[in-house]
């Protein structure tokens, strides 16, 4: 069994390939009045922090749950969950992606808008009866805590702004 910790400090890891890719989504060139007049040559497009929350499985997952993703929805202990959060308004974009067979890369990774996520969730939540949840509930083994699992497909197009894979990283 893994703790937290242990986790972190592997999806820490890609936090470097994570920055690679975001600055490629989040980051454009500026204007050519913003270069000529406030020198400026890249602009991120808010004076607002973006806020990014990052999931990274292991690869093992890849091949049976490369169209979906997991959120935690309960914790026994009563801690706040990442769903609880999302639900609240908090995180502009979800980075999830799997990690290769050694850790040491991103063999496939999708950034999701975490606003549609919550326009859909909310809207998924209305229409289900009362106690029910869109996604589907797992426990993790552990008894640590519970998530949800949602398809990609069941979600609005606009939801996933990008994905990438690298064969490379899943033949290391």
């Amino acid at each position: 069994m893994s703790d937290w910790r242990t986790d972190k400090a592997a999806a820490d890891r890609l936090v470097p390939n994570i920055k690679f890719i975001l600055g490629h989504y989040l980051i454009d060139h500026a204007p050519v009045e913003e270069d000529q007049q406030r020198n400026t040559d890249l602009i991120v497009l808010t004076m607002q922090p973006l806020r990014v929350a990052c999931r990274i499985r292991r690869f093992e997952y890849l091949s049976s749950y490369r169209d979906e993703f997991t959120i935690r929805s309960d914790r026994p202990s009563g801690a706040k969950t990442e769903l609880a959060k999302i639900v609240e308004g908090w995180g502009d974009y979800l980075f999830y992606g799997f990690a290769s067979p050694n850790g040491d890369a991103l063999a496939f990774w999708f950034l999701g808008d975490l606003v549609v996520f919550r326009r859909w969730f909310s809207e998924a939540l209305a229409a289900l009866p009362a106690g029910a949840s869109p996604g589907t509930l797992h426990h993790n083994r552990d008894k640590s805590s519970s998530f949800l699992a949602f398809q990609l497909k069941d979600l609005p197009p606009e939801f996933v702004i990008a994905w990438g894979q690298c064969p490379q990283a899943i033949n290391t």
